[in-house]
Formats: C-alpha cells, structure tokens, sequence
C-alpha cells in the first residue's frame, strides 16, 4: 500500500505539473507582429470562371455540397441569396461533402463595407485547406479585414493562421470582391502514421503570390506549437467565427483536384 500511494501522489504532481505548463502558455505566444508586408495594390478583379475539370462547390444557387462540420449528417446551414453564400455565425463552421489530398481552389470572399471592430474581430474567417475533424481542427488560411487593420503578421489576411504571414499585403478595402487562388498539396503519412512529407501551399490573393510553396508545421493551432496527426483525405471547411462584426460573404468557389488529373 506505500508504494501505491507513493505511486498515486507521484502521478498527482505530474499531473498536476503539466497542468501548470499549459497555464503558462498563451496565444500570444505564438504572435508575430515583425516584420509588417508591405503594401501592394492588387490589378482590377477579374471574375475566374471554372475551368472543364472543375468541381464547383457553390455556383449562387444551394448548399449540395456542404454539410455542418461539426455534424457531417446535418446540412450546411449558412444563407444562400442574390448567388452570396453568407457566413450564419450561430450554425457553425460548414464543410465540403468531398474530400481532396492534392487540389486547386478558387474562392471569392468579401468583408462587408462599413465593418467594424479591430485586429481578430474585425471580418474574421477562414479557409481550411483540410479539415481534420470538427470545430477548427485543420489547417487555416486567414480571412480577415486587413486592408487597414492592425494585427500580428500570422494572423493577418493570407496567412497561414500562426504559421507564416503572407508575403505581402493585397487586400481590398471592405465592400469589394477578394479572391484566393490555391495550390495546396497535402501531408503524406507512413502505414503507422509517422510524416513522411509535409504539406505545402502556394497562394495568391486578387492575383497577387502571397504564399510561395510554404511548407507546413502542422495543423493550426491557436495555443502552442503546430503538429501532424496523420489522417487521409480532407474536406475543405469554411469558418464561422465568433468574432462580434457583421459576418462575411463567399462565391464562386471551385476545385480541381489534382489527384485524380
């Protein structure tokens, strides 16, 4: 009976040590605020129709092709008007019924004119190029107002959330059409789950290269450092942020998926 209680206050104090560890860390942690993009004024918008290939995942009409992420039995349910998919902050993050390794994405977004709000709750959003599970498991590209909007770097439209801040600033000032056009090759993991090769993205923003064969720490995380978990193929999840400002718009989203090509 000694050895076990010494066993049991043992385990106690680890427990209660790594506790104490995760106390400590913060999100700020892992904020960068330097060095700031630069500014670049992106060309006029073009309107990028899908090419023959395409799976168009939301052309203005319905929700087909999007489920609750949190629910994959439940549809989508964000508002479909005037060919605008409108985030509904209070239904959850949605998620493509297909799921891709290697694909090509095109996706318009607008930050509503005269948002408000500052820094993270100023327009916020994202794109996860896989979704691991539910909430905001997976990897994020950043949708934010960052035409004059201060935050940290890594946290700013076009980045990865927390990992790499996008190579310049090409924002549109809010109540204007905003693109993305993505390259993103996924993580590939060994039969017993170790990395084999991580993942990698190429962005470009209203035209503009952001994101340059970026190679991937992991999944997003808002506290601590990122790491893989090994999964297959993904889905593509939309975020509904609960950040206080008026919510966001999409459209014209399609994918190539460079699996199958």
């Amino acid at each position: 009976m000694r050895y076990r209680s010494l066993f049991l206050l043992a385990a106690s104090a680890a427990i209660a040590l790594s506790a104490a560890a995760l106390a400590q860390n913060k999100p700020e942690d892992t904020e960068v605020w330097t060095p700031v993009p630069s500014v670049v004024t992106p060309g006029a918008a073009v309107a990028v129709a899908p090419p023959s290939d395409a799976i168009v995942v939301f052309d203005g009409k319905n929700l087909d092709e999007w489920v609750t992420a949190n629910d994959t039995a439940k549809p989508a349910g964000w508002t479909v008007a005037n060919g605008i998919l409108t985030v509904k902050k209070d239904a959850g993050n949605i998620q493509t019924k297909r799921s891709f390794t290697d694909y090509q994405l095109h996706i318009e977004w607008k930050i509503p004119a005269g948002i408000t709000g500052e820094g993270q709750y100023r327009g916020n959003s994202g794109v996860f190029l896989a979704s691991t599970g539910a909430g905001d498991a997976g990897y994020e590209l950043q949708v934010l107002d960052s035409f004059v909007n201060k935050t940290y770097v890594n946290g700013q439209a076009g980045s990865i959330y927390k990992q790499a801040a996008p190579l310049v600033n090409a924002c549109r000032k809010p109540g204007e059409w905003q693109s993305y056009d993505v390259a993103w090759s996924a993580p590939r993991f060994a039969p017993g789950g170790a990395l084999q090769s991580p993942a990698r993205v190429t962005v470009l923003q209203n035209g503009v290269l952001i994101q340059n064969n970026f190679e991937l720490k992991g999944e997003t995380t808002f506290i601590g450092a990122p790491s893989y978990q090994a999964h297959g193929p993904s889905p593509i999840k939309l975020q509904a942020h609960g950040d206080p400002s008026a919510p966001i718009s999409f459209r014209n989203i399609w994918v190539r998926d460079l699996a199958k090509n």
